[in-house]
Protein backbone atom coordinates (compact mmCIF):
# COMPACT_ATOMS: atom_id res chain seq x y z
CA UNK A 1 0.00 0.00 0.00
CA UNK A 2 1.61 3.53 -1.07
CA UNK A 3 0.51 7.03 -0.86
CA UNK A 4 1.94 10.27 -1.98
CA UNK A 5 1.11 13.63 0.10
CA UNK A 6 1.55 16.70 -1.14
CA UNK A 7 1.38 20.21 0.60
CA UNK A 8 -0.80 22.51 -2.22
CA UNK A 9 1.17 26.07 -1.23
CA UNK A 10 2.29 28.73 1.41
CA UNK A 11 -0.91 30.24 1.24
CA UNK A 12 -2.69 27.88 3.57
CA UNK A 13 -2.38 23.80 4.98
CA UNK A 14 -4.29 22.10 2.08
CA UNK A 15 -2.70 18.92 0.96
CA UNK A 16 -3.57 16.27 -1.88
CA UNK A 17 -2.93 12.52 -1.51
CA UNK A 18 -3.03 10.26 -4.54
CA UNK A 19 -3.47 6.89 -3.06
CA UNK A 20 -2.22 3.19 -4.34
CA UNK A 21 -5.34 3.24 -6.12
CA UNK A 22 -4.64 6.76 -7.70
CA UNK A 23 -7.65 8.08 -6.16
CA UNK A 24 -6.81 11.60 -5.19
CA UNK A 25 -8.24 12.85 -1.54
CA UNK A 26 -8.40 16.46 -0.72
CA UNK A 27 -7.61 17.57 3.19
CA UNK A 28 -7.22 20.85 5.19
CA UNK A 29 -6.65 21.98 8.39
CA UNK A 30 -8.06 24.17 10.66
CA UNK A 31 -8.68 27.94 10.38
CA UNK A 32 -6.85 28.32 13.77
CA UNK A 33 -3.89 25.80 11.86
CA UNK A 34 -3.58 28.31 9.39
CA UNK A 35 -6.07 26.28 7.06
CA UNK A 36 -9.15 27.31 4.78
CA UNK A 37 -11.37 24.59 6.16
CA UNK A 38 -11.42 23.35 2.09
CA UNK A 39 -11.33 19.56 2.68
CA UNK A 40 -11.68 17.20 5.83
CA UNK A 41 -9.05 17.48 8.19
CA UNK A 42 -6.78 14.24 8.08
CA UNK A 43 -7.67 12.81 10.99
CA UNK A 44 -11.47 12.82 10.13
CA UNK A 45 -10.04 11.00 7.28
CA UNK A 46 -9.13 8.52 9.49
CA UNK A 47 -12.13 8.41 11.34
CA UNK A 48 -14.00 8.02 8.03
CA UNK A 49 -11.56 5.02 7.03
CA UNK A 50 -12.31 3.18 10.31
CA UNK A 51 -16.07 3.48 9.58
CA UNK A 52 -15.73 1.91 5.99
CA UNK A 53 -13.25 -0.53 6.86
CA UNK A 54 -15.67 -1.48 9.56
CA UNK A 55 -19.24 -1.33 7.34
CA UNK A 56 -17.17 -2.94 4.30
CA UNK A 57 -16.84 -6.44 6.49
CA UNK A 58 -20.32 -6.27 8.04
CA UNK A 59 -21.68 -5.92 4.88
CA UNK A 60 -19.66 -8.63 3.27
CA UNK A 61 -19.90 -11.11 6.13
CA UNK A 62 -23.81 -10.75 5.81
CA UNK A 63 -23.98 -11.21 2.17
CA UNK A 64 -21.89 -14.43 2.46
CA UNK A 65 -24.83 -15.50 4.84
CA UNK A 66 -27.40 -14.55 2.64
CA UNK A 67 -28.70 -11.94 4.35
CA UNK A 68 -31.05 -9.45 2.69
CA UNK A 69 -29.15 -6.43 3.54
CA UNK A 70 -30.42 -2.95 2.00
CA UNK A 71 -28.33 -0.56 3.80
CA UNK A 72 -25.42 -0.59 6.71
CA UNK A 73 -24.76 3.09 8.55
CA UNK A 74 -22.10 3.49 10.90
CA UNK A 75 -21.92 6.85 13.01
CA UNK A 76 -18.53 7.16 14.93
CA UNK A 77 -18.29 9.65 17.78
CA UNK A 78 -14.38 9.81 18.73
CA UNK A 79 -12.78 11.94 21.54
CA UNK A 80 -9.24 13.18 21.42
CA UNK A 81 -6.36 13.42 23.88
CA UNK A 82 -6.20 16.60 24.95
CA UNK A 83 -2.39 17.33 24.75
CA UNK A 84 0.12 16.20 21.58
CA UNK A 85 -0.48 14.06 20.58
CA UNK A 86 -4.16 14.27 20.37
CA UNK A 87 -4.66 10.66 19.63
CA UNK A 88 -7.96 9.13 19.55
CA UNK A 89 -8.88 8.20 23.14
CA UNK A 90 -12.29 7.01 22.89
CA UNK A 91 -14.21 5.71 19.39
CA UNK A 92 -18.27 4.31 19.64
CA UNK A 93 -19.52 3.10 16.56
CA UNK A 94 -23.38 3.04 16.40
CA UNK A 95 -24.20 0.40 13.53
CA UNK A 96 -27.60 1.15 11.96
CA UNK A 97 -27.74 -2.00 9.60
CA UNK A 98 -31.38 -2.37 7.71
CA UNK A 99 -32.49 -5.18 5.56
CA UNK A 100 -35.43 -7.50 5.08
CA UNK A 101 -35.96 -10.45 7.34
CA UNK A 102 -32.43 -9.43 8.99
CA UNK A 103 -31.53 -12.68 11.52
CA UNK A 104 -30.31 -10.14 14.78
CA UNK A 105 -28.12 -12.51 16.10
CA UNK A 106 -26.37 -12.60 12.57
CA UNK A 107 -25.89 -9.09 12.79
CA UNK A 108 -24.40 -8.34 15.66
CA UNK A 109 -21.96 -11.87 14.95
CA UNK A 110 -20.83 -9.85 12.07
CA UNK A 111 -20.18 -6.87 14.03
CA UNK A 112 -18.31 -8.67 16.21
CA UNK A 113 -16.11 -10.27 13.69
CA UNK A 114 -14.86 -7.01 12.25
CA UNK A 115 -14.30 -5.50 15.36
CA UNK A 116 -12.58 -8.55 16.80
CA UNK A 117 -10.64 -9.72 13.57
CA UNK A 118 -11.18 -8.20 10.30
CA UNK A 119 -11.46 -4.86 10.74
CA UNK A 120 -7.50 -3.41 10.18
CA UNK A 121 -8.18 0.02 11.55
CA UNK A 122 -10.43 -0.91 14.28
CA UNK A 123 -7.95 -3.01 15.71
CA UNK A 124 -5.64 -0.95 14.78
CA UNK A 125 -7.27 2.12 16.60
CA UNK A 126 -7.58 -0.31 19.32
CA UNK A 127 -4.10 0.34 20.19
CA UNK A 128 -4.62 3.80 21.67
CA UNK A 129 -8.29 4.04 21.89
CA UNK A 130 -11.43 2.17 23.87
CA UNK A 131 -14.03 0.93 20.87
CA UNK A 132 -17.07 0.77 21.83
CA UNK A 133 -19.81 -0.20 19.78
CA UNK A 134 -24.09 -0.43 19.43
CA UNK A 135 -26.14 -1.98 17.06
CA UNK A 136 -29.74 -1.36 15.67
CA UNK A 137 -31.13 -3.87 13.46
CA UNK A 138 -34.18 -2.04 10.73
CA UNK A 139 -36.79 -3.74 9.09
CA UNK A 140 -36.95 -2.39 5.13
Amino acid sequence: MESTVNWLGESGMSFSAVVGSGHTVLMDGAPEAGGHNSAPRPMELLLAGMGGCTAFDVVMILKKARQAIHGCEVKLNAKRAETDPKVFTHIHLDFVVTGKDLDSARVTKAVELSHDKYCSATIMLAKTAEITYSIQVIEG
